[in-house]
């Protein structure tokens, strides 16, 4: 695969019959659930979960997400959803970027970026990075621009 970034993540998708909508295909909302369920399969798969969110009374919340709706999906096509941590400033905040591909032809369908924020769970509002998010997530970003341009559509 032409990955944008180097070792990604990957969490397996495959559109089913209720993730289609009355164009035939992929309703963009399951790309933002799957999205999501990438980011926490990530975080987890670092050591840190949502329980420990809890514990540290603090979270990345999305500040800004966007979304660049390249080709349609459909049911039953295998796709393997792909992110990375691309930037933090050690302090506040990160960004996460994703991409989805189709497997059948390598095609990147999808492209997304969230603008993340360290807040207090407790009062909602920003709050520095406690040591476990540093010692968790910085060693893991990779840095500088996409290996490969962005497709036309």
């Amino acid at each position: 695969m032409d990955w944008d970034y180097p070792q990604p993540f990957i969490l397996a998708v495959t559109p089913q019959a209720g993730d289609i909508d009355g164009l035939n295909h992929t309703n963009n909302a399951v790309y933002v659930r799957w999205c999501e369920q990438a980011g926490w399969a990530h975080s987890n798969s670092l050591g840190l979960s949502l329980d420990d969110y809890r514990r540290l009374d603090r979270a990345m919340a999305i500040r800004r997400g966007e979304y660049d709706y390249l080709l349609p999906t459909f049911v039953g096509e295998a796709l393997r959803l792909a992110t990375w941590l691309v930037g933090g400033d050690g302090k506040l905040s990160m960004e996460r970027r994703f991409q989805l591909v189709r497997d059948s032809d390598g095609a990147t369908v999808l492209r997304g970026r969230w603008d993340l924020v360290c807040i207090e769970l407790s009062s909602g509002r920003p709050r520095r990075m406690p040591a476990e998010f540093l010692d968790t997530y910085m060693p893991v970003i990779v840095g500088g621009p996409p290996t490969v341009s962005r497709a036309r559509v």
